[in-house]
């Protein structure tokens, strides 16, 4: 029993770790100088939408509140089968400052995300292009945060994780696992230090680039085929010799993902195949998650039980160092990104469901049926192995890095 408990000790102690090293790494945008010599550089806000009625007007005026920096906000209708279109035109008459952009139709091998963001991208006016999900509402002074965060970086491209607003159990459940698999498994310390494509990481609703590295590293054109361009983007980027960063982006936006169990589901489903389903690394990731985020868990109620017999006094304090390793991401994530307790206190639940739906996903793949999105199947994702960055790398990473 001693070697199990040692084996879960370590896979939860290795994330726990690197998690609150990333704390301090993972720092809020600054608030701009100000200075009126050195003002942000004006700025396009590029909302692909497809079928957003419900939500698309709110989207668009938290974009126009923005402070501090001269904004565009471009609506890209990418084929929309309801009053998207309708409402964006209706703001246009009232604000000079928006345009609605019909996307064109969907060329083969492309998949309808990086598309529409592509079209907006060359309608752009701006030297920096924030794309953002148009279920994503900006902060005032998000978009100046940001450009003071560019510049202060020297990025040239740059993402957050907005504060996820979780309503159901499996959004509370699993949404907030996005913070622990990008901070638990990823060095960022490492990450700026290097242009390495296997480190590049970001969060595909909000993306902030300079223009001009967007075009030479071909932007979302380089990632046509993915589902997944929190992952791909960066790494399109750092191929092409630019870098990359990362903030935190929890008081400069706010984003409600899903609003149903099935969405939830098949939301996270569809990006899996391109990170920890790909073949290579469900396995063990898998194995990562479940030894290192349930298995301390329930070592601990074991030896509490004092099943299958007594325990002795060295296994249960390390059984109960493993299950405070595995839940300190989770309560850290709290306290600092408003995450909801209840999620936190089932994450052991949250981990195993992560991991069936990524099972969920390479199964589907192995069967040939394709991810769907909004009505539309994934293109054939030529190229998208599993050396683009996926937690298990950086896993193997923790250990040689000192962040």
């Amino acid at each position: 029993m001693l070697p199990l408990i040692v084996t879960s000790l370590i896979l939860a102690a290795l994330p726990a770790r690197l998690f609150r090293s990333n704390l301090r790494a993972y720092r809020p945008a600054p608030r701009p100088a100000g200075t009126p010599d050195r003002a942000p550089d004006s700025c396009s806000i590029l909302i692909p939408a497809r079928n957003e009625e419900s939500g698309i007007a709110e989207a668009v005026s938290a974009a126009l509140a923005s402070r501090g920096v001269e904004v565009e906000v471009l609506v890209g209708d990418d084929h929309s089968e309801d009053r998207t279109a309708e409402v964006v035109r209706a703001m246009t008459q009232d604000d000079p400052r928006v345009r609605l952009v019909a996307v064109p139709k969907l060329p083969d091998g492309w998949n309808g995300k990086q598309h529409a963001c592509w079209t907006l991208a060359n309608e752009a006016k701006c030297p920096l292009l924030l794309f953002v999900d148009a279920d994503v509402r900006l902060a005032p002074d998000a978009v100046a945060r940001m450009a003071a965060f560019l510049a202060e970086s020297g990025a040239d491209l740059a993402s957050g994780i907005p504060r996820q607003e979780t309503v159901g159990l499996m959004e509370r459940l699993l949404i907030p696992l996005i913070h622990f698999v990008l901070l638990g498994f990823l060095p960022i310390g490492r990450m700026r230090r290097s242009r390495n494509p296997s480190f590049g990481a970001g969060c595909g609703q909000l993306f902030l680039a300079r223009d001009g590295a967007y075009r030479t590293s071909g932007g979302h054109s380089a990632v046509r085929s993915t589902l997944h361009d929190g992952l791909k983007l960066p790494r399109a980027f750092r191929a092409a010799g630019f870098s990359t960063d990362l903030f935190d982006a929890t008081d400069l936006a706010a984003c409600r993902m899903y609003r149903a169990p099935s969405q939830v589901w098949s939301g996270l489903a569809k990006n899996a195949r391109e990170a920890l389903a790909a073949p290579s690394m469900i396995v063990p990731m898998s194995t990562i998650l479940l030894g290192g985020q349930v298995l301390p868990v329930g070592l601990l109620a074991m030896a509490c039980l004092g099943w299958p017999r007594p325990w002795g006094r060295a296994e249960v304090l390390l059984a109960a160092a493993a299950a405070a390793c595995a839940y300190y991401p989770r309560l850290a994530g709290v306290a600092r990104f408003r995450q909801p307790l209840l999620g936190a206190m089932l994450h052991p639940l949250g981990v195993l469901l992560l991991v069936a739906i990524q099972w969920h996903a390479f199964l589907r793949g192995l069967l040939g049926r394709p991810a769907t999105w909004k009505g539309r199947p994934a293109p054939e994702c030529r190229g998208a192995d599993s050396s683009a960055f996926a937690p298990g790398q950086a896993a193997a990473a923790i250990n040689r890095s000192h962040p």
